[in-house]
Order: structure tokens, then sequence, then C-alpha cells
């Protein structure tokens, strides 16, 4: 892409990989993860929540930003979910992105990356990947993990149903779940499902949906700094997904941050096999006004 400008620098202290076109600048963080910890406007605030060190489970850090986990069959979230991923990655530059592996996972013996490829100044394609590197079977899905950090006036919005004369969506709800965290309730005003979509609007407490979304689009919108940030992953029918949803949002407390999730189909891996989950990511400017489905469907035509 010409005008696409892609260096290693040193962010906040930590060995990176720095992607930046005339709409997007992009930082995946390479000393540990692989992280995405910085995605906003040349110049512009971070969209995104980064904070290493405040958010620990065990030797697993938050850290926030994007990150690669993946599903177990038949669980969203299990002990070797939080593996800690802080070895040193193995960085591949490009001319129009970058590749970055992590470090094997002892137990598992599998590596996980990405790869950040620019195909437009506003528009990136992310391969999130698993590699199995043992001589066994590796069976899972792929989850895209995306901390944004919410505004007042930020709202995010999944489009439901596929348009069909048989249309239905899946919406799981919590009561609780982790040993303890939620407690809100089934019924949460922050989350409202309207007559063909999904809407948050983050009011401080922690909650969260999972659901399955035909077009697999989730977006926030964001007046005060001027952008919707929407990202957009293929849904297979039929495909094996956790609780049969494919997205998820979730309010961590005090709205410290909002998490946009993706999620891919059970797959198993034989060894040497590589499992790909792509989201492809948008910005374009925000109005006073947050995009309709048909405005947020468009940004991926």
């Amino acid at each position: 892409m010409p005008g696409t400008k892609i260096a290693a620098i040193t962010f906040e202290g930590v060995d990176a990989v720095e992607i930046v076109t005339s709409e997007v600048r992009v930082v995946a963080i390479t000393a540990f993860g692989p992280r995405i910890a910085f995605l906003g406007r040349p110049g512009g605030a971070n969209l995104l929540y980064w904070a290493p060190g405040k958010h620990r489970r065990g030797e697993w850090d938050l850290r926030g930003g994007h990150r690669v986990w993946f599903t177990r069959p038949g669980a969203d979230e299990a002990e070797e979910t939080y593996g800690e991923d802080n070895g040193v990655c193995a960085v591949e530059i490009f001319p129009d992105g970058a590749t970055i592996t992590g470090a094997l996972d002892p137990i598992q013996k599998v590596r996980r990356g990405f790869t950040l490829k620019v195909l437009s100044a506003g528009r990136i394609q992310l391969d999130n990947f698993l590699r199995n590197e043992s001589d066994m079977l590796w069976s899972g899905g792929l989850w895209g993990l995306t901390c944004t950090l919410p505004a007042a006036q930020t709202s995010y919005r999944v489009p439901l149903g596929d348009g069909s004369s048989w249309d239905y969506a899946t919406i799981v709800t919590f009561r609780i779940w982790g040993g303890g965290h939620g407690g809100v309730g089934f019924a949460d005003p922050q989350f409202e499902t309207t007559q063909d979509a999904m809407v948050l609007r983050p009011s401080g407490r922690e909650n969260k949906r999972m659901l399955k979304a035909d077009a697999g689009v989730v977006a926030m919108h964001d007046p005060e700094r001027g952008v919707t940030f929407a990202i957009q992953t293929q849904y297979e029918p039929g495909g094996n997904y956790p609780l049969g949803t494919n997205l998820a949002l979730y309010v961590g407390p005090e709205n410290f941050m909002v998490e946009m999730e993706t999620m891919g189909p059970v797959l198993t891996l034989k060894p040497g096999q590589v499992s790909v989950h792509t989201e492809m990511i948008v910005l374009s400017a925000a109005g006073a006004t947050a995009p309709e489905n048909a405005d947020l469907k468009g940004l991926f035509a």
C-alpha cells in the first residue's frame, strides 16, 4: 500500500513494530505476547485499553490491547487459556505488513501469533493463527479479543440476523461466571436488543453477552474521538462455536475497558497444521449518530 510506513520501534520501553498509514496507526508488541498495544488515528488517541501489570491471573497478565486466545471444545475458557504469554516473539516485516509469532507453549506445544496486512489506508486484515508443533493432535478454536477504552458517549453495536425467512439470533446472558465475575444478573439495561441488533452502552457494571451473529460484525462508535472502529469475521453456519456463538461483548468494572471478541469454530489440527482466524479491521470517521447495520456492513463490502 503506497504511503504505508512499517518499522521496528520501542513502545513504552519494550520492542514493537509500528504500522502507519494516512488513517491508521497500529503498534504490535514483540517483546512478549504478541499483543497489539495501540490502534487509532496517526497522532490521535489510543482506542485500546493498555495497562500492563494492572490485572493478573497468576502468571498471566491481561495487559489489554488485542490478544490471541483459544477456546477448548465445549468451553470458551479453561485453565490453559490463561497460560502466560511472556516470551519474546519472532518478527517478519514485509512491504505491507508484519507477522509476529509468540513463543512455544510448553504444555500445549503450540505457537500463537498474528499477521497484520494493510489493505487500504483505513482497512487492515488481521490473521490470528495457531500452529500445532507437537507430534499429537490439538483441538480448539481461535479467539480474538480486543480491549477497547470507552469514553463517556461510546456505544457498541452487533448486527443480528441473516435477513432470511427463517431468521434468528442466539444471545447468551450471564448471571455470574469465572469464580465470581459479574453478579449483575440477566436483566441489564446496558445491553439493549433492538429489532436488528444488540447495542451496548457501557455503564460500569461488569457483565457480558455472547452472540450468534451471521454478519460477524462488532463495532465501537466514539463520537468524542470522531471514529467508528469495526471488526468483521466470517461466520460458518454449522461450525462448532463456544455456546453456539461467534461474537461477544464484555464490560469491565467501572468501564475500565470493553472487550470486542470474535471466535472461530473448533478445529482439530494434526502435527504441523495451522488454524487461521481472520478479522477485518476498519476505522472510519464518525458523526454524532451511531451507524446503523447497513452502514456497518457497507464498510466491509
